[in-house]
Protein backbone atom coordinates (compact mmCIF):
# COMPACT_ATOMS: atom_id res chain seq x y z
CA UNK A 1 0.00 0.00 0.00
CA UNK A 2 1.24 3.47 -0.89
CA UNK A 3 0.26 4.80 2.53
CA UNK A 4 2.44 2.30 4.38
CA UNK A 5 5.49 2.95 2.20
CA UNK A 6 5.11 6.74 2.17
CA UNK A 7 7.74 8.63 4.16
CA UNK A 8 6.58 10.39 7.31
CA UNK A 9 9.26 12.58 8.89
CA UNK A 10 11.81 10.73 6.79
CA UNK A 11 10.77 7.21 7.85
CA UNK A 12 8.26 4.86 6.18
CA UNK A 13 4.80 5.10 7.74
CA UNK A 14 4.75 1.36 8.45
CA UNK A 15 7.73 1.80 10.80
CA UNK A 16 5.79 4.34 12.84
CA UNK A 17 2.82 1.96 12.91
CA UNK A 18 5.05 -0.84 14.24
CA UNK A 19 6.28 1.43 17.02
CA UNK A 20 2.83 2.74 17.96
CA UNK A 21 1.36 -0.78 17.92
CA UNK A 22 4.03 -2.01 20.34
CA UNK A 23 3.45 0.93 22.69
CA UNK A 24 -0.35 0.50 22.64
CA UNK A 25 -0.04 -3.25 23.29
CA UNK A 26 2.38 -2.68 26.19
CA UNK A 27 0.17 -0.04 27.81
CA UNK A 28 -3.01 -2.09 27.28
CA UNK A 29 -1.33 -5.14 28.83
CA UNK A 30 -0.06 -3.01 31.72
CA UNK A 31 -3.39 -1.38 32.60
CA UNK A 32 -5.84 -4.02 31.34
CA UNK A 33 -4.12 -7.14 32.64
CA UNK A 34 -1.30 -6.52 35.11
CA UNK A 35 -2.85 -3.52 36.88
CA UNK A 36 -6.55 -3.87 36.16
CA UNK A 37 -7.27 -3.20 39.83
CA UNK A 38 -5.57 -0.56 41.96
CA UNK A 39 -3.00 -2.14 44.23
CA UNK A 40 0.30 -1.32 45.88
CA UNK A 41 3.16 -2.24 43.56
CA UNK A 42 6.04 -3.85 45.41
CA UNK A 43 9.70 -3.86 44.45
CA UNK A 44 9.58 -7.32 42.85
CA UNK A 45 6.55 -6.48 40.72
CA UNK A 46 8.13 -3.17 39.78
CA UNK A 47 11.30 -4.91 38.64
CA UNK A 48 9.36 -7.49 36.61
CA UNK A 49 7.27 -4.80 34.90
CA UNK A 50 10.35 -2.70 34.24
CA UNK A 51 12.17 -5.72 32.81
CA UNK A 52 9.28 -6.15 30.37
CA UNK A 53 9.55 -2.54 29.18
CA UNK A 54 13.35 -2.60 29.03
CA UNK A 55 13.32 -5.86 27.06
CA UNK A 56 10.80 -4.32 24.65
CA UNK A 57 13.03 -1.27 24.20
CA UNK A 58 16.17 -3.34 23.65
CA UNK A 59 14.42 -5.61 21.15
CA UNK A 60 13.02 -2.59 19.32
CA UNK A 61 16.57 -1.24 19.14
CA UNK A 62 17.68 -4.51 17.51
CA UNK A 63 14.84 -4.14 15.00
CA UNK A 64 15.94 -0.56 14.23
CA UNK A 65 19.51 -1.86 13.80
CA UNK A 66 18.32 -4.58 11.41
CA UNK A 67 15.98 -2.37 9.37
CA UNK A 68 17.91 0.90 9.22
CA UNK A 69 21.53 -0.03 9.84
CA UNK A 70 24.03 -0.16 12.68
CA UNK A 71 24.46 3.62 12.95
CA UNK A 72 20.80 4.26 13.65
CA UNK A 73 20.73 1.27 15.97
CA UNK A 74 23.58 2.66 18.05
CA UNK A 75 21.97 6.11 18.01
CA UNK A 76 18.78 4.53 19.38
CA UNK A 77 20.64 2.79 22.22
CA UNK A 78 22.62 5.94 23.06
CA UNK A 79 19.43 7.99 23.26
CA UNK A 80 17.70 5.24 25.25
CA UNK A 81 20.57 5.14 27.74
CA UNK A 82 20.83 8.92 28.15
CA UNK A 83 17.08 9.40 28.59
CA UNK A 84 16.87 6.71 31.28
CA UNK A 85 19.79 8.20 33.17
CA UNK A 86 18.61 11.80 32.97
CA UNK A 87 15.22 10.73 34.26
CA UNK A 88 16.58 9.56 37.62
CA UNK A 89 16.20 13.09 38.98
CA UNK A 90 12.66 13.01 37.60
CA UNK A 91 11.93 10.00 39.82
CA UNK A 92 13.15 11.92 42.88
CA UNK A 93 10.87 14.87 42.09
CA UNK A 94 7.88 12.58 41.46
CA UNK A 95 8.41 10.95 44.86
CA UNK A 96 8.37 14.44 46.43
CA UNK A 97 5.13 15.27 44.60
CA UNK A 98 3.45 12.12 45.90
CA UNK A 99 4.68 12.77 49.45
CA UNK A 100 3.63 16.44 49.43
CA UNK A 101 0.14 15.72 48.09
CA UNK A 102 -0.26 12.63 50.29
CA UNK A 103 -0.89 10.28 47.36
CA UNK A 104 -0.90 6.74 48.76
CA UNK A 105 1.06 3.99 46.94
CA UNK A 106 -2.28 2.39 46.04
CA UNK A 107 -2.98 5.11 43.45
CA UNK A 108 0.52 6.13 42.38
CA UNK A 109 0.65 3.73 39.44
CA UNK A 110 -2.56 5.23 38.08
CA UNK A 111 -1.02 8.70 38.09
CA UNK A 112 2.17 7.47 36.44
CA UNK A 113 0.29 5.44 33.81
CA UNK A 114 -1.86 8.33 32.65
CA UNK A 115 1.19 10.55 32.90
CA UNK A 116 2.73 8.38 30.19
CA UNK A 117 -0.14 9.25 27.86
CA UNK A 118 0.67 12.91 28.28
CA UNK A 119 4.38 12.27 27.76
CA UNK A 120 3.69 10.56 24.43
CA UNK A 121 1.92 13.71 23.24
CA UNK A 122 4.20 16.37 24.74
CA UNK A 123 7.43 14.67 23.67
CA UNK A 124 5.97 14.28 20.18
CA UNK A 125 5.24 18.01 20.00
CA UNK A 126 8.69 18.98 21.30
CA UNK A 127 10.51 16.56 19.01
CA UNK A 128 8.40 17.60 16.02
CA UNK A 129 9.23 21.24 16.68
CA UNK A 130 12.90 20.41 17.16
CA UNK A 131 12.99 18.46 13.91
CA UNK A 132 11.44 21.34 12.00
CA UNK A 133 13.98 23.75 13.48
CA UNK A 134 16.99 21.57 12.68
CA UNK A 135 15.83 20.86 9.13
CA UNK A 136 15.21 24.54 8.38
CA UNK A 137 18.01 26.04 10.46
CA UNK A 138 20.88 23.60 10.98
CA UNK A 139 22.69 26.11 13.15
CA UNK A 140 20.12 25.50 15.90
CA UNK A 141 22.05 22.29 16.62
CA UNK A 142 24.92 24.50 17.78
CA UNK A 143 22.52 26.18 20.20
CA UNK A 144 21.45 22.75 21.49
CA UNK A 145 25.11 21.78 21.85
CA UNK A 146 26.07 24.96 23.69
CA UNK A 147 23.04 24.59 25.98
CA UNK A 148 24.05 21.03 26.86
CA UNK A 149 27.64 22.03 27.57
CA UNK A 150 26.43 24.89 29.78
CA UNK A 151 23.96 22.61 31.60
CA UNK A 152 26.64 19.98 32.15
CA UNK A 153 29.15 22.48 33.56
CA UNK A 154 26.43 23.93 35.79
CA UNK A 155 25.65 20.44 37.15
CA UNK A 156 29.27 20.04 38.21
CA UNK A 157 29.25 23.13 40.41
CA UNK A 158 25.62 23.78 41.37
CA UNK A 159 23.57 21.67 43.76
CA UNK A 160 20.71 20.41 41.59
CA UNK A 161 18.73 18.82 44.42
CA UNK A 162 15.09 19.83 44.17
CA UNK A 163 13.52 22.35 46.53
CA UNK A 164 10.55 21.49 48.70
CA UNK A 165 7.62 20.91 46.34
CA UNK A 166 5.33 22.70 48.80
CA UNK A 167 7.15 25.94 47.91
CA UNK A 168 6.71 25.40 44.18
CA UNK A 169 5.21 28.40 42.39
CA UNK A 170 3.67 26.04 39.83
CA UNK A 171 1.88 24.09 42.57
CA UNK A 172 0.65 27.33 44.14
CA UNK A 173 -0.62 28.56 40.76
CA UNK A 174 -2.50 25.31 40.10
CA UNK A 175 -4.11 25.42 43.53
CA UNK A 176 -5.16 29.01 42.92
CA UNK A 177 -6.74 28.28 39.52
CA UNK A 178 -8.48 24.95 40.14
CA UNK A 179 -11.25 23.81 42.45
CA UNK A 180 -9.55 21.05 44.41
CA UNK A 181 -11.21 18.75 46.94
CA UNK A 182 -9.44 18.58 50.30
CA UNK A 183 -9.39 14.77 50.23
CA UNK A 184 -8.94 11.98 47.71
CA UNK A 185 -12.00 10.34 46.17
CA UNK A 186 -10.67 6.88 45.50
CA UNK A 187 -8.91 6.67 42.14
CA UNK A 188 -10.95 9.48 40.57
CA UNK A 189 -9.19 12.47 39.03
CA UNK A 190 -12.37 14.56 38.80
CA UNK A 191 -15.58 14.46 40.85
CA UNK A 192 -18.81 16.43 41.06
CA UNK A 193 -19.27 18.32 44.32
CA UNK A 194 -21.85 20.87 45.56
CA UNK A 195 -21.24 24.49 44.63
CA UNK A 196 -20.58 26.37 47.92
CA UNK A 197 -22.01 29.56 46.43
CA UNK A 198 -25.19 28.04 44.96
CA UNK A 199 -26.91 25.34 47.04
CA UNK A 200 -28.40 22.56 44.92
CA UNK A 201 -25.93 23.09 42.08
CA UNK A 202 -22.88 20.89 41.49
CA UNK A 203 -19.53 21.70 39.94
CA UNK A 204 -16.66 19.63 38.61
CA UNK A 205 -13.83 19.50 41.13
CA UNK A 206 -10.29 18.22 40.73
CA UNK A 207 -8.96 15.81 43.33
CA UNK A 208 -5.40 15.80 44.74
CA UNK A 209 -4.81 12.84 42.39
CA UNK A 210 -5.44 15.10 39.38
CA UNK A 211 -3.21 17.77 40.90
CA UNK A 212 -0.44 15.17 41.20
CA UNK A 213 -0.96 14.18 37.56
CA UNK A 214 -0.63 17.83 36.46
CA UNK A 215 2.58 18.23 38.48
CA UNK A 216 4.04 15.01 37.04
CA UNK A 217 3.29 16.18 33.49
CA UNK A 218 4.81 19.63 34.10
CA UNK A 219 7.87 18.02 35.68
CA UNK A 220 8.36 15.84 32.62
CA UNK A 221 8.23 18.85 30.31
CA UNK A 222 10.88 20.59 32.43
CA UNK A 223 13.18 17.57 32.33
CA UNK A 224 12.57 17.13 28.60
CA UNK A 225 14.23 20.52 28.06
CA UNK A 226 17.52 18.73 28.83
CA UNK A 227 16.87 15.26 27.45
CA UNK A 228 15.37 16.15 24.05
CA UNK A 229 18.29 18.42 23.00
CA UNK A 230 20.68 15.72 24.25
CA UNK A 231 19.25 13.18 21.83
CA UNK A 232 19.09 15.73 18.99
CA UNK A 233 22.81 16.22 19.58
CA UNK A 234 23.24 12.51 18.83
CA UNK A 235 20.95 12.30 15.82
CA UNK A 236 18.38 14.53 14.12
CA UNK A 237 16.37 11.55 12.89
CA UNK A 238 12.92 12.15 14.46
CA UNK A 239 12.05 8.44 14.42
CA UNK A 240 15.12 7.49 16.46
CA UNK A 241 14.76 10.51 18.77
CA UNK A 242 11.09 9.90 19.51
CA UNK A 243 11.15 6.11 19.86
CA UNK A 244 14.23 6.07 22.11
CA UNK A 245 12.63 8.76 24.29
CA UNK A 246 9.32 6.95 24.68
CA UNK A 247 10.76 3.49 25.32
CA UNK A 248 13.10 4.92 27.96
CA UNK A 249 10.27 6.78 29.74
CA UNK A 250 7.95 3.76 29.60
CA UNK A 251 10.48 1.57 31.39
CA UNK A 252 11.55 4.18 33.90
CA UNK A 253 8.03 4.91 35.12
CA UNK A 254 7.60 1.16 35.68
CA UNK A 255 10.86 1.10 37.64
CA UNK A 256 9.76 4.03 39.82
CA UNK A 257 8.46 1.84 42.64
CA UNK A 258 11.79 0.04 42.96
CA UNK A 259 13.97 3.14 42.60
CA UNK A 260 11.98 5.71 44.62
CA UNK A 261 13.22 4.30 47.92
CA UNK A 262 16.88 4.16 46.85
CA UNK A 263 17.25 7.07 44.42
CA UNK A 264 19.40 8.91 46.98
CA UNK A 265 22.05 6.24 46.47
CA UNK A 266 22.59 7.58 42.94
CA UNK A 267 23.56 11.05 44.21
CA UNK A 268 27.01 10.97 42.57
CA UNK A 269 25.56 9.94 39.23
CA UNK A 270 24.90 13.63 38.54
CA UNK A 271 28.63 14.15 37.92
CA UNK A 272 28.78 11.48 35.24
CA UNK A 273 25.53 12.85 33.78
CA UNK A 274 27.17 16.27 33.67
CA UNK A 275 30.13 14.76 31.84
CA UNK A 276 27.75 13.06 29.39
CA UNK A 277 25.96 16.34 28.66
CA UNK A 278 29.28 18.13 28.07
CA UNK A 279 30.47 15.29 25.81
CA UNK A 280 27.23 15.11 23.81
CA UNK A 281 27.06 18.88 23.46
CA UNK A 282 30.70 19.10 22.39
CA UNK A 283 30.19 16.27 19.91
CA UNK A 284 28.31 18.59 17.54
CA UNK A 285 31.23 21.01 17.37
CA UNK A 286 33.84 18.24 17.26
CA UNK A 287 32.05 16.51 14.40
CA UNK A 288 31.67 19.63 12.27
CA UNK A 289 34.90 21.48 13.02
CA UNK A 290 37.43 18.79 14.06
CA UNK A 291 36.51 15.46 12.46
CA UNK A 292 35.03 17.03 9.35
CA UNK A 293 31.93 14.89 9.79
CA UNK A 294 29.93 13.11 12.46
CA UNK A 295 31.60 11.59 15.49
CA UNK A 296 31.25 7.80 15.03
CA UNK A 297 28.06 6.41 16.60
CA UNK A 298 30.01 3.56 18.20
CA UNK A 299 32.29 6.07 19.95
CA UNK A 300 29.31 8.06 21.26
CA UNK A 301 27.63 4.93 22.64
CA UNK A 302 30.85 3.63 24.22
CA UNK A 303 31.82 6.91 25.91
CA UNK A 304 28.25 7.51 27.13
CA UNK A 305 27.98 3.98 28.52
CA UNK A 306 31.34 4.16 30.30
CA UNK A 307 30.60 7.55 31.86
CA UNK A 308 27.18 6.47 33.15
CA UNK A 309 28.43 3.09 34.38
CA UNK A 310 31.25 4.75 36.31
CA UNK A 311 28.80 7.18 37.93
CA UNK A 312 26.41 4.41 38.95
CA UNK A 313 29.14 2.14 40.36
CA UNK A 314 30.84 4.98 42.25
CA UNK A 315 27.49 6.12 43.70
CA UNK A 316 26.61 2.63 44.89
CA UNK A 317 30.07 2.17 46.42
CA UNK A 318 30.12 5.61 48.06
CA UNK A 319 26.67 5.16 49.64
CA UNK A 320 27.03 1.46 50.52
CA UNK A 321 26.85 2.18 54.28
CA UNK A 322 24.07 4.78 54.10
CA UNK A 323 20.80 3.90 55.91
CA UNK A 324 17.98 2.89 53.52
CA UNK A 325 15.55 5.66 52.57
CA UNK A 326 11.80 5.28 52.92
CA UNK A 327 9.72 5.87 49.81
CA UNK A 328 7.00 8.48 50.03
Amino acid sequence: MDFLTALWLGTPAWSWLVFLTIVVVLLAFDLGVLNKKDHVIGVKESLRLSALYIAAGLLFGLWVWHEFGSEKGMHFYTGFLIEKSLSLDNIFVISLIFATLAIPPLYQHRVLFWGIMGVIVTRGIMIGAGTALVESYYWTLYIFGAFLVFTGIKMFFVDTDSDDIRESKVLSWLKGHMRITPDLHGNHFLVRQPDPAQPGKTLLWATPLFLALCMVEITDVVFAVDSVPAIFAITSDPFVVYTSNIFAVLGLRALYFALAAMVARFHYLKYSLAAVLVFIGSKIFLGDFVFGGKVPAALSLTVTGLLLASGILYSLWKTRNDPPAVAG
